[in-house]
């Protein structure tokens, strides 16, 4: 509890009782890994709902916890406008992050071999030495869409992206060099 260290969680869970019962807000931070409806309900199989996600970050901030939130991976599903700006809406009328990163779909070859369901794989166009990702063009709409729904609707720009390349960074007009991501303190 000196202040020269901090445990970061970073869940997809909505069980936060047993931290409530703890006076941890100085050490503790809470990072939720949040994304659309219609992309958990697909995807996130076994994960509490978005909203009980939602609900359960939301008690934690009114105890006093630093809360983060990663949109990640960010996929450009045919409604992705709505579904995103929607989960914005949500978050928005519960708490308000201190911090949020963005992210977008990629896949290493090795999971994509070896995963059974491939169904995200289509959304998946452009090669990079990394692995797969979400085409150069789509990633920058996407991230730009949101950083201004954030900034116009929510007066909010502590906004970081997760495992982009400098050149989205550029594109974006954010400096890689002033990262305040949901990793580091």
């Amino acid at each position: 509890r000196d202040g020269r260290h901090k445990l970061l969680l970073v869940t997809k869970s909505d069980m936060v009782d047993r931290l409530l019962t703890h006076d941890a807000q100085a050490v503790v931070v809470a990072s939720f890994s949040l994304n659309a409806n219609q992309v958990a309900e697909q995807w996130e199989h076994g994960a509490p709902s978005v909203s009980r996600r939602i609900q359960a970050a939301a008690k934690l901030a009114e105890a006093g916890y630093e809360i983060r939130l990663r949109i990640d991976p960010m996929v450009p599903v045919q409604t992705w406008q709505s579904a995103y700006e929607d989960l914005l809406s949500e978050v928005f009328d519960h708490l308000r992050p201190s911090r949020i990163t963005l992210g977008s779909l990629r896949g290493l070859q090795s999971t994509i071999n070896n995963c059974t369901d491939k169904s995200w794989t289509p959304y998946l166009s452009e090669r990079s030495n990394w692995g797969r990702k979400v085409d150069l063009a789509t990633r920058i709409e996407m991230y730009r869409r949101i950083m201004e729904r954030l900034a116009s609707r929510h007066d909010f720009n502590h906004v970081a992206l997760c495992k982009e390349t400098l050149e989205v960074w550029s594109k974006l007009d954010l400096d890689y060099t002033r990262i305040s991501c949901n990793c580091t303190v």
